[in-house]
């Protein structure tokens, strides 16, 4: 007799494989093992997004990528362009960064109403995943306000080129939070970006701004070292609560949650420093390029630093960390030439060679991945053909 147990998710099917006299259970399985419960078994339905097989997974990783070149590099100019415009305000350069969490909804909503997915947005979202979301929110919103410190008093290229000394603390943190393995090839790639910051940080004295204060100009070097040590935490962080995350969905919903509770910390600063009446005098009497370009400016802020979260936060839930945090520093070298071509940053030989050994490392990590995961897919092939010839269980698991 052949048990079934058939649901709108699942169709398990169980017959007999006779072995050496024994009679041993067979499983066929047109989608996932059966769960405890309905929760469970829409976890079990996205679990496969993740793997490099899935149809899903080059497309996303390709968009979110490309959220990420557009969103870093298009966000430091404009962030730079706030302040030498004589906009001034912190609080609206921290709160402009996550102010556009509703655009979230996008990737959260379409694919259910476009019958992409059954899963309804937010029915696997647990009170646990609502208070990390809320707790990393708020970290992420200190790191913000570093970064707009930081990014006020410097040079966008110091600025970038500091900031991939965060690279250092991601893999420190990876090792311990997420268990990252320490190979030649991302060891090697993160000496050769803090030799970088080094360089940068040695001939960072002769492009000080004209009339900014020594202090100030320090306060502003050291506010960004802060934000990419808080960063080089929050991505290993969010790679291991990611591990409890079933769908790409559901990561941007977590990510719409952080946002919000980062948002909120930012419009307190600015309401208890009258921040939003400053905004409408800053547009009118201070912004040196009109009322219009003002608020263009804001909002084309707002749009493209949620493209660079979005697409940070793809990263890790597709790749790791360590990659997400790589592939951002990469970028850098472009926010530096960025920074030369649009605000004529100087270039010096130090920046010259800092940004080399800056290509030079991800080129090193791309490399070693890629030989991993050449060996990774020649033990898959090897084991695969093995326990095809010895193993009599077959399981076939198909998500939809």
């Amino acid at each position: 007799m052949t048990p079934s147990v058939k649901n709108h998710t699942t169709e398990i099917q169980f017959t007999h494989h006779r072995q050496g006299g024994e009679e041993l259970p067979h499983l066929h399985a047109n989608s996932a093992p059966p769960m405890e419960n309905n929760t469970n078994t829409k976890m079990q339905l996205h679990a496969d997004q993740k793997s490099t097989t899935n149809k899903r997974y080059l497309p996303l990783l390709v968009i979110n990528y490309a959220m990420l070149f557009v969103g870093s590099l298009s966000a430091s100019l404009l962030s730079k362009y706030y302040f030498i415009h004589k906009g001034s305000s912190i609080w609206v350069s921290t709160w402009v960064q996550t102010a556009g969490f509703p655009l979230l909804m996008i990737p959260i909503c379409v694919p259910y109403l476009f019958k992409f997915t059954k899963r309804v947005p937010f029915t696997d979202f647990t009170p646990t995943m609502l208070i990390l979301s809320v707790s990393v929110g708020i970290m992420l919103g200190f790191n913000n306000l570093f970064f707009s410190w930081g990014n006020s008093y410097l040079p966008i290229s110091t600025s970038a080129l500091l900031l991939s000394s965060q690279l250092v603390f991601n893999l420190f943190f990876s090792v311990i939070i997420v268990n990252q393995k320490m190979t030649f090839s991302n060891v090697n790639c993160v000496i050769l970006l803090t030799l970088s910051s080094i360089l940068l940080a040695l001939d960072s004295s002769n492009e000080r701004p004209e009339g900014l204060t020594q202090r100030n100009y320090f306060f502003g070097f050291f506010c960004t070292i802060a934000a990419g040590l808080l960063f080089a935490f929050y991505l290993p962080l969010m790679e291991k609560i990611y591990k409890r995350v079933n769908c790409y969905e559901m990561v941007m919903e977590m990510q719409l949650v952080m946002e919000f509770a980062a948002t909120t910390m930012a419009t307190i600063g600015m309401a208890s420093g009258g921040g939003f009446a400053k905004m409408i005098s800053e547009s009118t009497m201070v912004f040196d390029k009109g009322c219009m370009v003002y608020w263009v400016t804001v909002v084309a802020n707002v749009v493209t630093w949620q493209l660079c979260f979005m697409g940070t936060a793809g990263m890790v839930f597709l790749t790791s960390s360590l990659t997400g945090g790589i592939c951002m520093t990469a970028l850098l070298s472009m926010n530096v030439l960025g920074g030369v071509l649009v605000y004529k940053d100087a270039f010096g030989g130090f920046k010259a060679v800092s940004t080399i050994l800056c290509i030079w490392g991800f080129l090193s990590y791309v490399y070693g991945v890629h030989k991993v995961n050449r060996k990774e897919h020649h033990k898959a092939l090897t084991g695969n053909k093995n326990s095809s010839d010895s193993s009599t269980d077959i399981i076939n698991v198909v998500a939809y």
